[in-house]
């Protein structure tokens, strides 16, 4: 039997009428699985829109929400089976106001997942979220929003997942916690699982925290407090949350309490993260035993404790002591861990093994005082390791070949250390991942070998102050194509400086290049170099004139070039068009000629000294350097005055003009600069008295007036410089009436 629909279209409003039926309008076709859109779903939807501001360009999902695109393809957007809301992602929209307490968003009843995270509202949280009482998950991390939480989220009883998380910057407004706290906010969501409060300040004791969630949150998982200005001890209550698999508290200030003990009874941990938390005392060795950890992170730079009582006594200096003693055997029986930093602290003795912690990812001890060799059995099936910084230590022995087979690893840091012997040839896995080798500031030796030159994903190698020796083709990096930081700086060297080779690929394309010290006679060829930042070729043996393709480099971008130590005798055209944000140029200790080349107009160091340079310092010379802060023309030739303009230059904090033959008045403005520490103007002709009136603001450290004609007498005002520690005045005819203490 067939039915006709269409008569019933007349019945549905006396439905309405005579049975309260509720009738809503749906929008567009049914979607693939029976869904529809409800009309005034999509309105909300719209008008919401509508008053957000946000940036149409970079907008991916609310610049696809408009009446003439099917709801379905709405971005952000989940609809259920009835034609609700019930999910939506604005995360990373780059909206940035038009969101308070009237929002349409309110009007989404049925909204049980709301991410509204990487924005920029700037604003404070609308009272308005109490409405949405179906909501499970809640996600305002990173979204710029300040003051006080609203008590109307803790009227959201149905939540699984609260994420405030903000990352933090002084000046910037706070979000807060503090009335209603943390107890009022978390006393009726039972359901909790999830809840990140990284940034917000609660300002609260420890102990309160810990029964507050006890007695409200039985069934949490995740507890993120990274930030949050929380002080005094921990309270065991907290071992109710028998769920509890991570627990992040970095970054407090724990520093009247010892690192409790039931932090290693929690039986589901993966994560435990304890930085910087001012913990003092004995660290449990039970929490190096929980099988179940996946990271632990007790990377914890300035704290005072000890680790166990057999192995060290505690130091109290000030907040300045750290962890002390060998790191514990028991670390290799942690066969879950994924990730450990014990980086900035002072563990002391040998690496132990961790070649059972097959799923370790990251492995941080860097600045300790480790000793001994690493063996190649600490590394045997660490196919999933990353990341190896064991740099600043005392470790020894040769580099085991083994570790530059691991499939995975991508970073090799082992900088500031001992080892020694020679880079020996290793196997480069196929499709290597290494992308970082640094070795600086170690004792290896003998030549580099080409296995080196291998892995085609390298992009930072850093070989510098070994004692390698040997020649290198520059043109040999050609075959590292993604290579762009590259320090052969302080061996034993000889640097061929031809870079590119016809046979070979082109050459890698540089953001820095260090070659101090590697016996160059001549300039490497880098006028093609379109992204060099940091360029130093110091302390080598290049002599003749300073290309003018030099400024050209990096397409504007060049920031740091030093040529120091070098045989340089003149530039092939003057210094019109440097790079716009040269802000170090070091010429030092050449024998360079002619007028002062003029300064880069935004630089922060500028080097001249120990030249020829000749002539009188331009007299707009303060224009150029208003930004720069160590400027010296030292051991020149320069005559003439120096120009009242130099005072022009209000961030100068080194002036030295010393050992060359300036004549004239010393300018006021320069004894009266309060940000100058150092003014050195000896061994030149500068006559009259000391100008001017120190304040009580001066930062001189060194004034070195030495060898002038300077006469009358020296101002007591120098008694304000309290940061004085050298006053030179030797060779003059002055009075000298004060004492400097």
């Amino acid at each position: 039997m067939k039915i006709k629909l269409f008569p019933w279209l007349y019945f549905l409003p006396l439905c309405s009428f005579f049975f309260c039926i509720h009738v809503a309008l749906v929008s567009g076709d049914c979607l693939g699985d029976g869904r529809v859109c409800l009309e005034d779903e999509m309105m909300l939807l719209l008008q919401l829109k509508s008053t957000l501001k946000f940036n149409d360009a970079a907008s991916n999902k609310l610049v696809s929400w408009n009446q003439s695109t099917h709801c379905c393809s709405w971005g952000g957007v989940i609809w259920d089976a009835t034609g609700h809301v019930v999910s939506l992602d604005l995360s990373s929209e780059f909206i940035s106001g038009g969101f308070n307490g009237s929002s349409s968003l309110f009007n989404l009843q049925h909204l049980q997942r709301l991410n509204l995270a990487n924005n920029a509202f700037s604003s404070q949280i609308p009272p308005g979220f109490g409405k949405l009482g179906n909501l499970i998950y809640l996600n305002l991390s990173e979204a710029e929003f300040y003051g006080q939480i609203p008590i109307e989220i803790s009227g959201l009883t149905r939540l699984v997942t609260i994420d405030f998380s903000i990352l933090y910057f002084p000046g910037l407004p706070l979000l807060k916690l503090e009335s209603p706290n943390l107890i009022m906010m978390v006393q009726n969501l039972s359901e909790l699982r999830e809840l990140y409060l990284d940034g917000v300040n609660i300002s609260a004791q420890g102990k309160e925290c810990c029964q507050a969630l006890s007695s409200s949150v039985p069934n949490l998982h995740v507890l993120s407090l990274q930030s949050c200005d929380l002080s005094g001890p921990l309270d065991s209550s907290l071992l109710k949350l028998r769920s509890l698999s991570s627990i992040r508290l970095d970054d407090n200030n724990f520093s009247a309490a010892p690192v409790p003990d039931f932090l290693a009874n929690f039986s589901n941990l993966t994560q435990l993260r304890l930085s910087y938390c001012g913990f003092y005392g004995t660290v449990p060795e039970k929490i190096f035993q929980v099988r179940t950890l996946q990271i632990l992170d007790l990377n914890l730079g300035a704290l005072e404790y000890k680790i166990f009582r057999d192995i060290t006594q505690l130091h109290s200096q000030s907040q300045d002591c750290d962890f002390r003693g060998a790191i514990p055997k028991v670390m290799a029986d942690l066969t879950q861990l994924v990730y450990l930093d014990f980086s900035n602290n002072k563990f002391s003795g040998s690496i132990p093994p961790l070649s059972l912690s097959k799923s370790l990812t990251g492995i941080y001890l860097s600045h300790n005082n480790l000793t001994g060799p690493i063996s190649s059995f600490h590394w045997d099936g660490l196919v999933n390791l990353v990341v190896l910084d064991l740099r600043n230590n005392a470790l020894n022995g040769s580099l085991p070949t083994q570790l530059f087979s691991l499939p995975s690893l991508q970073m090799i840091e082992l900088s500031n250390n001992h080892f020694s012997g020679p880079l020996s040839e290793f196997p480069v896995v196929p499709f290597s991942a290494l992308n970082t080798l640094d070795l600086n500031s170690n004792h290896l030796e003998r030549p580099i070998h080409e296995s080196v030159f291998h892995p085609q994903s390298l992009n930072m190698l850093d070989l510098s102050s070994n004692k390698f020796n040997g020649t290198v083709e520059l043109s040999s990096f050609q075959k590292l194509g993604n290579l762009t930081t590259l320090n052969l700086a302080y061996n034993n060297l000889s640097i061929n400086a031809g870079l590119a080779t016809p046979a070979l690929p082109p050459p890698p394309n540089f953001t820095t290049l260090k070659l101090a010290s590697c016996k160059l006679r001549t300039f490497p060829d880098l006028s093609t170099q379109s992204r060099l930042t940091y360029l130093d070729l110091s302390d080598n043996q290049i002599s003749g004139s300073i290309p003018s393709w030099i400024w050209k480099i990096g397409n504007g971008s060049l920031v740091h070039l030093n040529l120091s130590h070098n045989l340089l005798e003149d530039l092939q055209e003057p210094l019109s068009n440097l790079p716009p944000v040269l802000s170090t140029l070091d010429l030092r200790f050449n024998q360079l000629r002619g007028p002062i080349p003029t300064p880069p107009l935004y630089s922060g160091y500028v080097d001249y000294s120990n030249n020829r340079f000749t002539f009188s310092i331009p007299h707009d010379i303060g224009l150029y350097i208003s930004s720069t802060i160590f400027f010296s023309l030292s051991n020149n030739n320069i005559t003439g005055i120096i120009p009242k303009s130099i005072c022009d230059a209000s961030y100068l904090q080194v002036l030295d003009l010393s050992d060359n033959a300036f004549s004239g008045t010393i300018p006021s403005c320069l004894i009266q600069n309060e940000r100058l520490a150092v003014l050195n103007l000896g061994r030149n002709r500068l006559f009259g008295n000391i100008p001017g009136e120190l304040g009580h603001m001066c930062s001189l450290h060194t004034l070195d007036l030495n060898e002038n004609l300077l006469d009358g007498k020296i101002p007591k005002s120098l008694a304000n410089c309290e940061a004085l520690e050298v006053l030179s005045t030797a060779c003059n005819s002055m009075i000298d009436e004060i004492k400097i203490y």
